[in-house]
């Protein structure tokens, strides 16, 4: 292609991508935001490029640090470590500091499953489930910086193994619920995992998933698994392995609620997330525990403008990054209420979001381009019906 056509070609494409329309905030928005106009927003970005350490710094001070740092940042490209000699514990964030407070008795998770149940767990309710769920796991021999396998659907389980494990250290490695055992096979392997929380299977779009059969193919070829917690979701019959599979109802119900949370130094590996493999190996990318904690806390306080009536719905599957990030740990360590719902957004009708939003006054939508994309093409007959 001759050289003025290639740079035609690319000032096409660059137009496509820019974006110059403005569209004013309502001043009655603005004046209750935590960023109340374009000049308070540039005076903060001004004070983060101008001393990036003291500005997060200033951020951390808001969490909870069982023990303060020493140094804010070592940077030795490209290894970063923040928070230096810190004690911190995520869980903790989310769910102690909360619930020893006026927010106990707060909706932290409010979940709704595909068939039509909701339940909904407060912060004191959310603390003892995690706390027994950390209990359970300490019994089957768990510790810190062991890996745990976590290959579950989006119920309320799923957010509390995360949280259960945050709590006493151990890694956990979330695996997509729509992967295959092959695909389990390879994160599990190659990070070593000694446990897998699952449950029987799932709902999508009507069709039960068949989760545990899944994990039971795949387990063939991973020796390092010693034990299998299993959430009952849906009732169907599993074969259970005596020894290595544990229901979650009997292992998790008679735990003890009491588990105090550990300090963990700031550098402690919290997860591990895999890249989907589509052209090559997973490639596991870790996440320690004190960066992680303040980006995630200000990033949701900030960008989603939360505020204590909130009700926030991120569509995520936390089998993702924004699953982690903005269902799980941003949300929590601010206090909010966080909608998690099972299914598919078009069943039983291409309505249901609309349906979910409208019910449990959703004000906070957070969703992505494929699923507006979507929302278009069905039309707006769906949701004008709410």
């Amino acid at each position: 292609m001759p050289e003025t056509q290639a740079a035609q070609s690319q000032q096409d494409i660059d137009s496509i991508l820019k974006e110059g329309r403005k569209f004013p905030c309502p001043a009655e928005f603005s004046r209750g935001s935590h960023v109340k106009s374009l000049a308070e927003y540039q005076k903060i970005y001004d004070q983060a490029a101008a001393d990036p350490e003291k500005f997060w710094a200033g951020i951390a001070r808001e969490l909870h640090w069982f023990q303060p740092w020493s140094k804010v940042l070592e940077w030795d490209l490209p290894w970063a470590k923040w928070f230096i000699g810190g004690k911190i514990n995520l869980s903790y964030n989310c769910l102690d500091r909360h619930a020893q407070g006026p927010r106990k008795n707060k909706a932290a998770l409010i979940w709704e499953g595909e068939p039509g149940e909701v339940r909904t767990l407060t912060y004191q309710q959310l603390l003892r489930e995690v706390s027994k769920c950390a209990n359970a796991l300490k019994s089957l021999g768990i510790k810190t910086g062991d890996r745990v396998a976590v290959y579950m659907g989006m119920t309320p389980e799923l957010a509390i193994a995360l949280l259960a494990c945050a709590r006493i250290g151990a890694v956990h490695s979330v695996i997509f619920g729509g992967f295959s055992a092959h695909a389990l096979v390879d994160r599990i392997q190659d990070a070593q995992c000694n446990a897998v929380i699952t449950q029987d299977g799932g709902y999508r779009r009507g069709t039960e998933i068949k989760l545990k059969n899944t994990v039971d193919e795949a387990l063939t070829s991973c020796p390092s698994v010693k034990h299998v917690l299993v959430y009952k979701r849906t009732g169907s019959e599993i074969k259970m392995k005596d020894g290595r599979d544990h229901w979650w109802h009997e292992l998790v119900g008679k735990a003890s609620d009491d588990c105090p949370a550990e300090p963990f130094d700031a550098e402690h590996p919290l997860f591990i997330l895999y890249t989907s493999g589509t052209t090559g190996k997973p490639k596991g990318i870790v996440h320690t525990t004190g960066g992680y904690s303040v980006g995630t806390y200000y990033t949701t306080k900030m960008v989603f403008d939360l505020r204590e009536e909130d009700t926030y719905w991120c569509t995520a599957d936390i089998g993702w990054v924004t699953g982690h990030s903005y269902i799980v740990y941003g949300p929590l360590q601010n206090g909010a209420t966080s909608l998690m719902y099972e299914g598919a957004p078009n069943w039983p009708e291409s309505d249901r979001f609309w349906e979910i939003v409208d019910r449990h006054k959703v004000n906070i939508f957070y969703t992505a381009p494929t699923a507006i994309r979507a929302f278009i093409k069905w039309g707006d007959q769906y949701p004008t019906r709410h």
